[in-house]
């Protein structure tokens, strides 16, 4: 039998807004389309920095007095962050979202094997920074200020 490679759809996360860029993912992925997103860590999401980072903070520091240990997580990494967005946007306990749920990847940076194929990079107009008119940030502050630990920080500053 001879295996079909489904075409993959790359899409640059580069000044897009996390909302709607997780609501267009989701759309094409119930679709049935592969989708990979790059540069996660560029990603913005709207509103006052220091609110923006405070909700965050907030759903991080969600404890129960019995067991402190227990939930719950949410992720600190760019792209998990990015990809638990896209998450809300897909009806996860029903098959299709779960399938949906599998064709998509998330990665911080551009991969390797994605260097090349920079020229098809996709970009979605609707998700474009530049129509805002409010503040913004970037998931990697976010991220930075719940606690990431950048692994390109920590390889330049001596720490491996």
């Amino acid at each position: 039998m001879e295996e079909t490679v489904e075409e993959v759809t790359i899409i640059d996360g580069e000044n897009a807004v996390l909302g709607r860029l997780a609501s267009k993912v989701a759309k094409r992925l119930l679709c049935g389309e592969r989708i990979v997103i790059v540069n996660a860590e560029k990603v913005v999401v709207s509103g006052d920095p220091a609110k923006v980072i405070e909700i965050y903070r907030g759903k991080h520091q969600k404890r129960t007095l019995t067991n402190p240990r227990r939930g719950p997580f949410w992720p600190k990494q760019p792209d998990r962050f990015v990809k638990r967005a896209i998450r809300g946007m897909l009806p996860r306990y029903k098959m299709r979202g779960r399938e949906a749920y599998k064709r998509l990847r998330v990665y911080i940076g551009v991969p390797e094997e994605y260097v090349d194929k920079k020229e098809v990079f996709e970009k979605i107009s609707e998700a474009e920074a530049i129509k805002l008119k409010c503040k913004r940030t970037s998931v990697k502050r976010i991220a930075e200020e719940l606690g990431w630990k950048n692994p390109s920080k920590l390889i330049r500053g001596g720490f491996y």
